[in-house]
């Protein structure tokens, strides 16, 4: 698959088969979410992958905020990636003060380009996902015992695609785009 059939065909995925992911498959999607562009390539990004039964089940039961749709998700899902940064370094100067007046806003910025690459990695390797923002990150941090010098910035469900979904309608470029 090329680079924009790999954009134009991911979908985010919500239900999945009962098949499993094998680890080589999932370790070589954290390997090319790795070459994700950091600030400054300070690769703060880590992920942990929670394939623990029960694990999953208390994370949807406890740490989802009440809202319904995301503990359902989690349940269908056969692994979770849990996405942290480590945190004080990207978007800073050595000497610990912001390099931009976006300030520590840069740890989310790398997060969302790594868990981007994450997502298109596992479309090539036939992967389904969805990234999750709705969550208790202080509670899953204590039941994955995520250290302390990191902060959970996304939960991404992982499975083996139960189902083909078309492309929900998109923008025309004429609304996106300006030249100047």
């Amino acid at each position: 698959m090329n680079t924009i059939q790999c954009i134009k065909t991911r979908r985010s995925v919500r239900k999945y088969t009962d098949e499993p992911v094998e680890h080589e498959i999932l370790n070589k999607i954290v390997e090319a979410a790795s070459y994700a562009p950091s600030w400054k390539n300070t690769q703060i990004v880590r992920y942990t992958m929670v394939e623990n039964r029960a694990l999953i089940e208390k994370i949807a039961d406890e740490a989802v905020l009440g809202f319904v749709y995301n503990a359902k998700t989690i349940r269908r899902s056969k692994i979770l990636a849990v996405q942290t940064v480590v945190r004080g370094l990207s978007g800073y100067e050595q000497d610990g003060t912001f390099s931009t007046d976006k300030g520590a806003g840069w740890e989310m910025y790398d997060a969302g380009i790594s868990a981007q690459t994450f997502c298109l990695a596992a479309h090539e390797y036939g992967v389904g996902t969805v990234i999750m923002g709705i969550f208790d990150a202080e509670k899953i941090g204590q039941l994955l015992q995520i250290p302390k010098d990191q902060v959970v910035t996304a939960v991404i469900a992982m499975g083996q695609p139960a189902e083909e979904r078309d492309a929900p309608a998109r923008r025309s470029i004429e609304e996106i785009v300006r030249f100047l």
